[in-house]
């Protein structure tokens, strides 16, 4: 898979860009062994901070039994993980192209302003969220409703740390995929316990987080 940006798609991104307000650190994870698309990545992350002088890159070529893969929960490549006004648990596993560019975009804004456009209503109710949560969004490239799914996760993982939000390439991941029985995505999986398929709204997302939380007890 190559990855082509044209024109409109950078002057859009400056554009985008000039939102930006604290140093944003992009880590990336790549490694020579088996992994399909980590040139691709590596080009595309190039590309992205050479268009606002606010975005560093932090490239680690590493194993999952690193110390750095280890420090930031690194267990596939590529990986990609968002640092901005605060360090933040958002991941990205596999390539960010088609639809998915546009959620790599937008949470480098988010992640630089420290803040999303949550209701409030949610976010006071992120707030009290006190024990780990792990989420897992299964999506790929040409999926137009992944990014509704991808960038709430990632929004959660902004208001509260105790949530830790991984958005999947599934193409990229096939027996990942077959683990959790992805079928068509997007595809949600909370705490290895609850499975949402498809986007939904922010409150009933928010009420699974809240029911796997529960059963976890």
């Amino acid at each position: 898979m190559s990855i082509m940006i044209d024109k409109q798609t950078i002057d859009y991104t400056k554009e985008i860009f000039k939102k930006l307000e604290s140093e944003v650190k992009l880590y990336l994870f790549t490694t020579k062994m088996h992994c399909l698309y980590c040139n691709e990545v590596e080009k595309l992350i190039d590309i992205i901070s050479s268009l606002s002088n606010l975005i560093k890159v932090i490239k680690c070529e590493c194993e999952i039994d690193s110390i750095e893969a280890r420090k930031f929960g690194i267990d596939k490549h590529p990986a990609i993980v968002l640092h901005g006004k605060e360090e933040y648990n958002i991941r990205y596993f596999g390539i960010p192209g088609g639809y998915e560019y546009g959620v790599l975009i937008e949470d480098i804004v988010d992640v630089s302003l420290g803040k999303t456009d949550l209701s409030k209503e949610i976010v006071d109710s992120l707030y009290k969220i006190n024990k780990p949560i792990h989420i897992q969004v299964f999506v790929t490239p040409t999926c137009p409703y992944c990014p509704i799914a991808a960038r709430m996760a990632h929004k959660f993982a902004i208001i509260n740390k105790n949530i830790k939000a991984d958005v999947i390439e599934a193409i990229e991941f096939p027996n990942l995929a077959r683990k959790y029985n992805v079928f068509a995505v997007p595809k949600i999986i909370i705490n290895e316990i609850i499975e949402i398929e498809g986007a939904v709204p922010e409150k009933f997302f928010l009420n699974k987080i809240l029911e796997a939380l529960e059963k976890s007890e």
